[in-house]
C-alpha cells in the first residue's frame, strides 16, 4: 500500500467492524479494515445467516409433513442433507461478497491478515506478503468471539461438533446430544430434531433458554418435548468417552445421580469467549475481564483512541448490538454526539420452532428491581391470523410498571415472533407507555394484533381473551 496512514483502523470485519468502517467512511474519515479470515465475520459466514438458512429448510420440511392440514397432498417427502448445507453455504457466500462490495463502494481499504496493536496508534498486520504497519489516531477493536470449550468436551469435528462442524454436517445424526440450551444450542437442537434426529438437550441451569422469561422458556420447553425432544435441566455432562467410528458415551449428572447414555453425535454449545489473544492488549494496559475488553458506555477502553465493540466488549453477544455500537463509535470519532447503547432495549431472538424473542426486563427481574408491575398476556389461539396460518401455539407477554405505565419488557414465543418484537423495541426506545400502545391501531388480520391485546390484557381491557 502506498499510504499506510488512516483516520480510523478497524480490526475485524464482522457485523460490528464492517459497519463501523462504512459509517466512518461516510463521515469523511479515511478508513482501513483488517480481517484475518472472512469479510462479514462469524455472524455472516458461520453464525446468524447460515443457521437461519438451515432452519428455513427444516421449517419447510416440517410444513410439508403438515400438508394434509392445509388440504394439500405431498408424497414421498424427504431431504438431501448435502443440498441443505450447500444452500446454507451459498447464502453465506452471497452475503460475504456483498460486504466486500459495500466496503469497496465506500472506499474502505481492506487488509487481509492478523493484526496486533503496536502502540502509539500503530497496528502491525501479518499478511501473506509479510508484515505491514498501519497507523491511525483511532482504532476500533471488533475481533468478535469464538465457541467456548470445556475440558473433556472439546470438539473434534467427528463425534463432537461445535457450531462450525454442525453447519457443514456431512451426516445426519441418529441420536444427538446437545450440551447447552442457549440460542446456539437450541437452534441446532431444533434443526436436527425436525429432520429426524433423536435429540437430547442438557442444560446446567434450572431451565432451558435461561436468559428468557421463565414463563416463555417453560412454554417453549413444552413445545420441544411435544416435538420429541428430551430435555434434561439442572444437569451436567461430566465426561465423554469417545469411540471412533461408533459413537460417544456421555456421563450425565442430574439430581446428584450419574448415568451414562449413548449418542452417535454431540454438539457442544456452552457459550463463547472473546478473541482477545495476540492483540497486544496487555502491553497497552487495556483491562480484560473474563476474555472481554472492559469499556464504558461509549465503547472506550481507557486507552486514548482505542475502542472495542461487539462480542469482544461483552454481553449481549448479538450482531445487531455490534453493528449499532460500530455506528455509535464512528460518529463519536467524527465529532458527533451519539446516544450510548441501552442494553435493555436490544432484542434477543432465537430461531428455533417455536421462535422466541424478548426485550427488556423479565417478570422476575422487574420485581427484583423493585417495580410494582402489571403483566399482560395473549395466546396465539386467540388470534385469527395465527389460526389461519396453522400456528395456534404461542404467547405474547408484556410487563409494565404499574405506577408509570413504562413498558419494562416484552416476551414472546411462537411463529414469527422474531419479526414482531421490534414493535416493542421501538416502543421502549421512544419511552412509550401503555397509553400510546393502547391507542395504536394494529392492522387486521395480523399476528401483530396479539401485541395490542397483550397490552390491553395488562389493564383488564383485552377484547379477545
Amino acid at each position: 500500500m502506498a499510504d499506510q496512514s488512516f483516520d480510523v483502523i478497524v480490526i475485524g470485519a464482522g457485523p460490528g467492524g464492517y459497519v463501523a468502517a462504512i459509517r466512518a467512511a461516510q463521515l469523511g474519515q479515511k478508513v482501513a479494515v483488517v480481517e484475518r479470515e472472512h469479510l462479514g465475520g462469524i455472524c455472516l459466514n458461520w453464525g446468524c445467516i447460515p443457521t437461519k438458512a438451515l432452519l428455513r429448510s427444516s421449517e419447510v420440511f416440517h410444513l410439508m409433513h403438515r400438508a394434509k392440514e392445509f388440504g394439500l397432498k405431498a408424497d414421498g417427502i424427504g431431504y438431501d442433507l448435502a443440498a441443505v448445507v450447500a444452500r446454507s453455504r451459498g447464502v453465506a457466500k452471497q452475503l460475504a461478497g456483498g460486504v466486500g462490495h459495500l466496503l469497496k463502494k465506500n472506499k474502505v481499504t481492506v487488509v487481509m491478515g492478523a493484526a496486533t496493536l503496536a502502540g502509539n496508534g500503530k497496528v502491525e498486520v501479518k499478511t501473506e506478503k509479510g508484515a505491514e504497519v498501519l497507523s491511525a489516531k483511532n482504532i476500533i477493536l471488533a475481533t468478535g468471539a469464538r465457541a467456548r470449550e470445556l475440558p473433556g468436551l472439546e470438539a473434534d469435528g467427528d463425534l463432537v461438533w461445535n457450531y462450525k462442524h454442525a453447519l457443514v454436517a456431512s451426516r445426519m445424526p441418529k441420536k444427538l446430544l446437545v450440551i447447552g440450551s442457549g440460542a446456539i444450542g437450541i437452534e441446532f437442537a431444533s434443526f436436527f430434531n425436525t429432520l429426524g434426529a433423536e435429540t437430547t438437550v442438557v442444560e446446567v441451569m434450572d431451565r432451558i433458554l435461561p436468559v428468557e422469561d421463565e414463563e416463555i422458556s417453560g412454554f417453549a420447553k413444552k413445545q420441544f418435548v411435544k416435538q420429541g425432544m428430551k430435555i434434561l435441566e439442572k444437569a451436567a455432562v461430566k465426561k465423554l468417552d469417545r469411540h471412533p467410528g461408533k459413537g460417544v458415551t456421555a456421563h450425565i449428572e442430574q439430581d446428584g445421580k450419574l448415568a451414562t447414555q449413548e449418542f452417535d453425535t454431540v454438539i457442544s454449545a456452552v457459550g463463547i469467549v472473546g478473541n482477545v489473544e495476540g492483540l497486544g492488549l496487555e502491553a497497552l494496559g487495556v483491562k480484560v475481564d473474563r476474555t472481554h475488553v472492559v469499556t464504558d458506555e461509549y465503547c472506550r477502553t481507557g486507552v486514548a483512541g482505542l475502542y472495542a465493540i461487539g462480542d469482544i466488549a461483552g454481553a449481549p453477544w448479538l450482531a445487531h448490538k455490534a453493528s449499532h455500537e460500530g455506528v455509535m463509535v464512528a460518529e463519536l470519532i467524527a465529532g458527533g454526539h451519539p446516544h450510548p447503547i441501552k442494553p435493555g432495549s436490544i432484542a434477543g431472538c432465537t430461531y428455533c420452532t417455536p421462535q422466541v424473542a424478548s426485550v427488556g426486563l423479565t417478570e422476575a427481574k422487574a420485581k427484583a428491581a423493585g417495580h410494582e408491575i402489571r403483566v399482560g398476556r395473549f395466546p396465539f389461539i386467540g388470534n385469527g391470523k395465527a389460526i389461519a396460518l396453522g400456528e395456534p401455539e404461542g404467547l405474547v407477554k408484556t410487563v409494565f410498571d404499574a405506577k408509570t405505565g413504562e413498558l419494562l419488557g416484552a416476551h414472546m414465543v411462537g411463529a414469527e415472533v422474531t419479526e414482531l418484537i421490534q414493535g416493542y423495541v421501538v416502543g421502549r426506545t421512544l419511552e412509550t407507555t401503555e397509553a400510546e400502545l393502547m391507542e395504536t391501531v394494529f392492522p387486521h388480520p395480523t399476528l401483530s394484533e396479539m401485541m395490542h391485546e397483550s397490552v390491553l390484557n395488562a389493564y383488564g381491557r383485552a377484547i379477545h381473551f
